[in-house]
């Protein structure tokens, strides 16, 4: 059953570019679009149908969702995971997209909500007038 859940959230092209993004490590659902350049309706409509199947996670920072993919995953996984990475290689969207993906990392420096949604975290708490120090 297990693999069937696996190849059911596979057969997707937009499901596919989100899982290999999340191979290189967590991102917030406003970069993913960034990256993919799908509209966010389509891709949080994607992240919720692999979250509710337990191909991602989701944390919750400030405003901000933050996707990755579990610690623990079913081994099934784990090796579609390889295969997608080493099958997309030479795939026109996947090389774009991890082009984007490499810029929208360099600017995160270990903080995924940098810069998201326009604004990074300081000039979020700025903005709404919340005092840093």
């Amino acid at each position: 059953m297990e693999l069937i859940r696996i190849y059911e959230c596979l057969c997707d092209r937009t499901r596919l570019r989100i899982l290999n993004l999340l191979c290189s490590g967590p991102l917030c659902v406003c970069h993913i679009q960034e990256i993919l350049g799908e509209p966010q309706v389509k891709v949080s409509r994607h992240l919720n149908y692999l979250k509710t199947r337990g191909l991602v996670e989701v944390r919750r920072e400030a405003n901000w969702m933050i996707y990755s993919l579990p610690v623990k995953r079913p081994r099934e996984l784990e090796a579609n995971l390889a295969c997608l990475q080493d099958c997309a290689a030479g795939d026109r969207l996947v090389i774009r997209d991890n082009a984007r993906q490499a810029r929208v990392r360099a600017r995160l420096t270990g903080d995924e909500t940098i810069a998201c949604c326009g604004l990074s975290r300081k000039q979020a708490a700025q903005s709404a007038g919340v005092a840093r120090a």
